[in-house]
């Protein structure tokens, strides 16, 4: 399991959560050519060691632990994952 990366990031990518990940495992940074192509930051679950630093350093509440999202977020896990399967 790990945590994801959901619906209030869209728009937001305030990049903090990125900051303080110290398995580098959040993606895309600020100031990469990716940053700007997507809507929000993404974690790589296979990366993920759910240190839960992330989680307290996101400006809008938008990081939970797969599988306890509220149920209108279901799609996220997916769309975490995928985002390193391209």
């Amino acid at each position: 399991m790990a945590y994801v990366i959901n619906a209030p990031c869209i728009g937001t990518k305030n990049g903090a959560c990125a900051s303080v990940c110290p398995m580098d495992c959040i993606h895309p940074k600020p100031g990469t050519p990716d940053f700007d192509r997507v809507d929000q930051l993404f974690i790589n679950p296979d990366e993920c060691i759910d240190c839960y630093a992330c989680v307290e350093e996101c400006p809008v509440d938008a990081i939970t632990y797969h599988g306890q999202q509220p149920a209108e977020w279901d799609e996220y896990p997916e769309k975490n994952r995928n985002y390193f399967l391209t």
